[in-house]
């Protein structure tokens, strides 16, 4: 490592603090670091890949014929590290996010008092594509609408962290978040024995009791099955990890058949009954006979037996409508009103389209925000003012005044910058950090998360598919001699 090959910009760095002194809970890793030459790095780095790649640890990019491929997603060896002082602030806001969510969609699908006492806009949760009239009035175990969430969050410049989007569909990465702390841990093994790391191998067995606590009461050993769109869905690779870890069987929608309102999957010594399916379908290809009749990957009247109480879908159908883009400006207004306290974790400022006195400030400050479609996900649909060119900024505009509602903006925000290996050097590159929670019978915060990372220097795109990677993440279990987020003993800047 040298000097010159890292050189933190303006944005916060996770290593060192502003004076060049790394900071505390760095000082293991930063002294391991400082021992590998160019080389060595190199080489773990190729074995790492490799073992990716036999394990089939990979996602598709979809680009249309023949710009279709199957890649593993970049991945760094260098983890990033928080510190437990930090990590209980995450938690507890996290905790309350969810918490909140939840009661908003049990609210939003039953009385609906948030929207008649004008918290948040009648038209604007109604109005919402992925809102679902057919939810309203049903039975949810626990009021646990969103069973697995994966919120972004940011650091900003003043070293504190903050929401960017919650995700409650069908969140993706958990596999990601597991198969970087096994490279990690094989990578610094030493390091991470010594660092106190909280284990997140964990996170299989608790999704399985927390999808278990969904089922009806009635059925003491539920049947549990992760449904998948098939081989060819880009996170494929995630839905038989997840399987095969919890033990359950992995199926897709042809293997399911549903008979006076029970739903069987089809196995070779017959059909058997399924209690709880965690979904990794969208909402509109669920069911053909209830959403979208032209959908091949769910199973016809699965959301007739859903209605009957005879299985439990994980995440609940509509669950969509409390990420909603527009909506997030409303989470804190919705933790206020639910729990009666301020939110612990911060929104980023968010303005909405929809809005005419916001239409017209984001449309004369196209250069310095970053403007998002309200549905869009994975990178797409999204402007990043500072970074585009002049016609494309334009092109944009014209989309926006078309249909203002569908879009929302947002400062630019320098993420987080932390170590990574590029071409053969240690540079920073900015980050964001991806969390699981877990919410049934009761809610679960996984000790660590999937730091994704903008691999482009200069990059605030941190999107796989959109050329980002990941790296582990590592939560200590305890405070080391000095405070998290200061600037500790551990020396110059490599």
């Amino acid at each position: 490592m040298t000097e010159a090959a890292y050189l933190p910009g303006v944005a916060y760095d996770e290593m060192f603090a502003p004076d060049g002194a790394v900071r505390s809970h760095y000082d293991p890793l930063h002294a391991r670091m400082s021992t590998l030459g160019g080389d060595e790095l190199a080489g773990r780095q190729q074995t790492l890949e490799r073992s990716f790649l036999l394990q089939g640890i990979t996602f598709t990019v979809y680009g249309g014929g023949e710009n279709t491929t199957e890649r593993i997603i970049p991945t760094d060896l260098f983890p990033r590290i928080l510190p437990a002082q930090e990590w209980a602030r995450i938690e507890a806001g996290l905790t309350q996010r969810l918490m909140a969510l939840n009661l908003f969609l049990a609210d939003i699908y039953g009385d609906q008092q948030i929207l008649m006492d004008g918290v948040v806009p009648r038209e604007l949760v109604l109005g919402a594509p992925s809102y679902r009239r057919e939810m309203q009035h049903l039975y949810v175990p626990h009021k646990s609408y969103a069973n697995v969430c994966g919120s972004d969050l940011i650091r900003c410049q003043d070293g504190q962290f903050a929401v960017l989007e919650d995700n409650l569909r069908v969140p993706s990465g958990v596999s990601y978040m597991l198969a970087n702390r096994d490279a990690a841990k094989r990578t610094f093994p030493g390091t991470y024995r010594a660092a106190g790391v909280r284990p997140v191998e964990r996170y299989p067995d608790l999704l399985l009791a927390t999808l278990k606590s969904m089922s009806p009461e009635w059925r003491p050993n539920p049947q549990v099955v992760v449904l998948t769109p098939g081989v060819y869905n880009s996170a494929y690779y995630e839905h038989a990890y997840l399987a095969r870890l919890m033990g359950v069987p992995l199926v897709e929608g042809r293997d399911l058949v549903v008979h006076d309102n029970m739903v069987y999957m089809r196995t070779t010594s017959g059909i058997r009954r399924v209690d709880v399916i965690y979904r990794r379908v969208d909402d509109d290809f669920i069911d053909p006979l209830t959403f979208r009749r032209d959908s091949s990957l769910g199973a016809a009247g699965l959301f007739n037996a859903y209605r009957a109480g005879n299985v439990v879908i994980c995440n609940a159908p509509g669950t969509g409508v409390a990420d909603d883009k527009a909506v997030y400006a409303f989470v804190p207004d919705i933790i206020k009103y639910y729990l009666g306290e301020d939110a612990i974790l911060p929104n980023i400022e968010t303005f909405l389209c929809r809005e005419p006195s916001q239409l017209k400030y984001v449309l004369a400050n196209l250069d310095k925000l970053v403007v998002k479609a309200v549905g869009a996900s994975g990178g797409y649909g999204m402007l990043v003012g500072p970074h585009a060119t002049q016609k494309e900024r334009e092109d944009f505009a014209l989309a926006i005044k078309a249909d203002p509602a569908n879009y929302i903006a947002q400062p630019t925000i320098q993420l987080s910058t932390a170590p990574c290996l590029v071409d053969g050097r240690i540079e920073p590159r900015h980050v964001d950090l991806r969390p699981f929670i877990l919410s049934g019978e009761k809610t679960i915060v996984t000790p660590g998360a999937l730091t994704r990372v903008a691999l482009k220097r200069g990059s605030l795109v941190v999107n796989s598919s959109q050329g980002g990677g990941s790296k582990d993440t590592w939560v200590l279990a305890e405070e080391g001699p000095a405070n998290g987020n200061g600037n500790g003993n551990g020396g110059a800047r490599p």
